[in-house]
């Protein structure tokens, strides 16, 4: 995670810490590859909080993070799983500029929660990000996830699903949300591995190239998986 120890938005399932963000640490980027390489990582994963208060989200530090672990690990893949950047075109472009691998923007949950689990942000504005990601760079995977267990119902589940296949996106994870600390929200119900395995049918049936659907399932579960996925 780059970017400082520090979110500007408060997302009710998050425990990250809330404030106004940090200095920009700028040996981040070069760190971050340097530990990637040192561990030898086929596959690299690089997320984020979010950085609203700067005016393009933190996407030039995304954008110089990428570069160098691709220069660093030329025979991996990078996967970035980024914030919506407030649907700044150029912010996102920025960091498909980079050459990413695979774009992950996580939904979260249904519409109807948004209110009380994503406050901050906007159900078709994210949907928007993930489409532009793909008409910017058509080749790359695009790749979103939700919780379940928050209060959804499975038609707005399935909804959601149809909703980002309507906007390009490629493969979607869907696990159960667990309550991080007691401050956070509260879980609503536990659902079935039963019903996970129902969701992964309907995301293939409706032309998701994978669906990772089960309750330890998370935005990062089996990412390498997908460098198999023409």
């Amino acid at each position: 995670m780059i970017l400082g120890n520090e979110c500007t938005r408060s997302c009710g399932f998050c425990s990250v810490p809330r404030g106004h963000g940090e200095p920009l640490d700028p040996a981040e980027p070069a760190n971050v590859a340097r530990m990637a390489a040192s561990l030898g990582l086929r596959y690299v994963v690089i997320t984020s909080v979010n950085r609203d208060e700067m005016p393009d989200g933190g996407a030039g530090h995304w954008a110089a993070t990428v570069r160098e672990v691709r220069a660093q690990l030329p025979a991996s893949r990078v996967e970035v799983l980024t914030p919506d950047f407030r649907g700044n075109r150029a912010a996102l472009h920025t960091v498909l500029d980079a050459g990413p691998h695979v774009y992950n923007h996580n939904m979260e949950t249904v519409p109807r929660l948004y209110r009380r689990v994503r406050p901050q942000a906007d159900y078709r504005q994210s949907l928007d990000v993930l489409a532009a990601a793909k008409q910017h760079a058509p080749h790359m995977l695009t790749k979103s996830g939700l919780m379940l267990g928050l209060g959804e119902r499975r038609e707005e589940v399935e909804q959601l699903l149809r909703d980002l296949r309507a906007s390009n996106c490629d493969i979607a994870t869907i696990g159960q949300y667990l309550q991080p600390t007691r401050h956070n929200l509260s879980v609503v119900r536990y659902v079935d591995p039963t019903e996970f395995e129902s969701y992964r049918t309907f995301g293939l049936s409706i032309g998701f190239r994978e669906v990772f659907s089960g309750p330890l399932v998370r935005s990062s579960y089996m990412a390498d998986v997908v460098s198999n996925i023409k």
